[in-house]
């Protein structure tokens, strides 16, 4: 399900240090890699020449620390805008997966700041994981989905599933959050048999025909809240959350402006969790 992997990188942040992670899964081994750097406009043709220098270094070093199969990996140093680049370069090769590090800015920031990796986030269809600077990326042992009844939350559970499947001693949690924006006083954590919640029983269904037994977790609340707080108690090494497209065909090209400015769940959660989050839509691009 993962055969194409793009990681796009900058010289900062823990993106390589999690592709090291995930190629130590059995179902990641045998993926491709592409690393890509993109050197940004310059004014001058001295600056261009100076960028282009060092982003080959910057390529060069990416590809040492990751130590992987040459016959596995390859590099490409572009120029252009990185945001628009990046998402080029996902559809050219057909990443099943984006790795980008994040900074986790909050909300309005991220405009201000032009964070790259959320508008990828904005305008590609396909799974992308986030790594922010500040997290200390593990072992992948522990794999949490939110899940809702959306089409994208099934595709998390899909892709959870490809990654556990083979991992020695590895646990699935699958959470489910009823929804309570009041922050009321029903908000404990509650271990459930899967029978006891419908999205919990079908996610825990399909998780056990590839003989996954999954720990099922009900809760109530604020959901961006409890999601990221549910991953830092339970010791998550990995989340992963749908984050269903709600935009229109005709504004692909445009910034969803709703999202950035924090009413979207998927971007408090990728601001706020404590651990890498693998976010996903419907469908490819």
């Amino acid at each position: 399900m993962i055969q194409n992997i793009l990681i796009a990188v900058s010289g900062l942040g823990h993106a390589e240090e999690m592709l090291k992670t995930l190629k130590e899964l059995p179902s990641i081994q045998q993926a491709k890699v592409t690393v890509l750097h993109v050197v940004p406009p310059q004014r001058t043709a001295d600056s261009m020449t100076a960028k282009w220098e060092e982003g080959g270094k910057i390529l060069a070093n990416a590809i040492q620390s990751l130590a992987l199969n040459p016959t596995q990996v390859s590099s490409i140093l572009r120029q252009g805008e990185p945001k628009d680049v990046v998402c080029q370069v996902a559809d050219e090769i057909d990443a099943d997966l984006i790795i980008m590090g994040s900074r986790g800015l909050k909300r309005l920031q991220s405009i201000l700041a032009n964070s790259v990796s959320q508008y990828v986030f904005q305008l590609s269809s396909r799974p992308m994981l986030l790594v922010k600077d500040d997290i200390y990326v593990k072992n992948i042992k522990r794999i949490m989905v939110a899940m809702d009844n959306s089409d994208a939350s099934k595709r998390c559970l899909d892709l959870a599933l490809f990654l556990i499947r083979d991992i020695k001693g590895g646990e699935l949690i699958l959470t489910h959050v009823i929804t309570d924006l009041g922050g009321g006083e029903h908000t404990a954590t509650t271990q459930v048999t899967a029978d006891q919640h419908p999205v919990l029983a079908a996610a825990a269904a399909e998780a056990k025909k590839l003989g996954v037994q999954p720990r099922c977790v009900l809760s109530m609340g604020k959901p961006g809240e409890k999601i990221c707080r549910l991953a830092e108690e339970l010791n998550v090494d990995l989340l992963l959350m749908g984050s269903p497209d709600r935009r229109p065909s005709i504004a692909k090209s445009f910034v969803d402006l709703d999202r950035l400015l924090g009413s979207s769940l998927s971007d408090y959660v990728r601001i706020n969790a404590t651990c890498p989050v693998l976010l996903a839509r419907t469908s490819a691009a």
